[in-house]
């Protein structure tokens, strides 16, 4: 009697050891399972791939038809490192990239997915860290890619107007540097869209610190100007993909990534904590 009256209790609902916490890997495969499972994933690689590409190959086809006509200032410019030239060629690509980072995290409080998330999940840190290095990987993988490519299309149009090489110093580091800094980018715009978890704001504010602010950092008087702009997240990270170190840079190509790191890394500990704090 007593065997029977027991054996129930081995399968009961609440009983913690019959629904065992997952792992990380098991979150790991969540996470690929989600992000790969969305529409909004694959079409805006896709469109990340065509405008990367297509800028590339417009603006560089552009200005080696008309290299004779082109400022003297610019051929020097160009001439120096053409590989950064090629792969800021295809500039506007990131900004999916921006969005795609945002939508990852957002989305999930838009539709309330979190919430079984988070159920699944209550330490919550783990489901975060996951998310962010699954994103992270996929980014990579595509930023590589791109990057290789871009190389390629831009230094065949280029051919002998300005031969550039893989061989070349610095070359090589900077088309890897393409694909390192589309993914800390990716990890920079989840960040901002765990903190915010609105998509629109988020979105405003990852594409207003990329695109705006830096910018605007210039226009501030003398010495301050330039360290303002020389340090903000998205231009000291773009710095990776210079073969040479520029004259004016303030930061070493390895420098200026590692200061976007930096601020990656401050911004994911904020949502890190806001995660821990917060109601989802």
């Amino acid at each position: 009697m007593t065997a029977a009256a027991e054996s129930p209790a081995v399968g009961r609902p609440d009983d913690p050891a019959a629904h065992p916490r997952p792992g990380f890997a098991r979150l790991l495969l969540s996470e690929w399972t989600k992000i790969r499972t969305v529409r909004s994933t694959l079409w805006s690689l896709i469109l990340y791939v065509a405008l990367s590409l297509g800028f590339t190959t417009l603006l560089v086809s552009l200005i080696v038809a008309q290299w004779d006509d082109a400022p003297e200032g610019d051929r020097a410019a160009i001439s120096a490192d053409p590989v950064n030239f090629i792969l800021g060629s295809g500039f506007f690509g990131q900004l999916v990239v921006c969005v795609l980072g945002v939508l990852v995290i957002s989305s999930e409080y838009s539709t309330g997915m979190i919430r079984a998330t988070l159920l699944a999940v209550p330490r919550r840190l783990p489901v975060l860290w996951a998310k962010a290095l699954v994103f992270a990987v996929i980014i990579l993988v595509a930023g590589l890619a791109v990057s290789f490519v871009s190389f390629f299309i831009g230094s065949a149009i280029l051919g002998d107007t300005v031969p550039v090489s893989l061989d070349d110093d610095g070359v090589l580091r900077a088309v890897v540097g393409g694909g390192l800094y589309l993914a800390m980018l990716g990890l920079f715009s989840l960040a901002i869209g765990a903190i915010v978890r609105h998509t629109a704001g988020a979105i405003t504010a990852v594409i207003g610190l990329v695109l705006v602010i830096g910018p605007l950092a210039m226009l501030l008087p003398g010495k301050i100007g330039d360290y303002v702009y020389g340090y903000m997240p998205a231009e000291a990270g773009y710095l990776i993909t210079k073969a040479q170190q520029g004259e004016n840079d303030l930061l070493s190509p390895w420098e200026g990534y590692g200061v976007f790191a930096l601020w990656t890394f401050a911004l994911l500990a904020v949502a890190a904590y806001l995660l821990k704090r917060r109601d989802a």
